[in-house]
């Protein structure tokens, strides 16, 4: 692969997986966290969405073409639940003194993993630019390095995060959270409309 190759996947997967835009959502649903699990959410998230990522880079076009199953029908679904979520967000009742309401719940799972990190677009992404029909395992897996360098500056950036939560306090976190929850309703909504219309839309 050229220069001008990998240089366009780095570019195709920073919009994708949007870097910039998980760090606000990173700060919403970890604002009830202290700092080291804050951290510690932020490398998981990492982790598992890389994993995501990579199955998807390496088996997805085979899981997809075996159960028929067409990208843009995968870019909806990922659409709606991606818009659930920022309903819950902009809807969130807890208050800024009580526990989160689901004890169990992983952010670092969902949404932090999966959709945000691991977006929608991103998943049809790596499929698309490592399609089996044109690329062997080596270009792949030079595809697979690009997809980690944007991981990791995706890491680097919610971690730098933390000092900005000290900054806007617990108030100002609540009403990110609902900005948020706003600006994911309405890229959802923009995902399922582009792939109506035949397109691959936004990450």
């Amino acid at each position: 692969m050229s220069f001008n190759e990998l240089f366009f996947d780095f570019v195709t997967l920073w919009v994708t997986i949007d870097p910039v835009g998980t760090v606000p959502l990173y700060l919403a649903v970890t604002k009830d966290l202290p700092a080291q699990a804050r951290k510690r959410a932020a490398m998981r998230a990492t982790l598992i969405a890389f994993c995501i990522l990579a199955g998807f880079l390496y088996l997805g076009q085979y899981l997809l073409e075996v159960m028929r199953i067409e990208m843009l029908s995968f870019q909806i679904a990922g659409g709606i639940v991606l818009f659930l979520f920022a309903l819950s967000m902009i809807f969130d009742k807890s208050s800024g003194t009580s526990a989160p309401a689901d004890e169990g719940h992983d952010v670092a799972v969902f949404p932090l993993a999966m959709p945000s990190i691991a977006t929608p677009g991103a998943l049809l992404s790596v499929v698309v630019l490592t399609d089996n029909n044109t690329h062997n395992f080596f270009q792949e897996t030079l595809t697979c390095a690009v997809m980690a360098l944007v991981l990791a500056l995706t890491l680097a950036m919610m971690l730098l995060s933390d000092k900005f939560i000290a900054i806007i306090g617990r108030s100002g976190a609540n009403i990110l959270s609902r900005v948020m929850g706003m600006i994911l309703s309405a890229v959802a909504v923009e995902m399922v409309y582009s792939a109506v219309k035949g397109q691959l839309g936004p990450g």
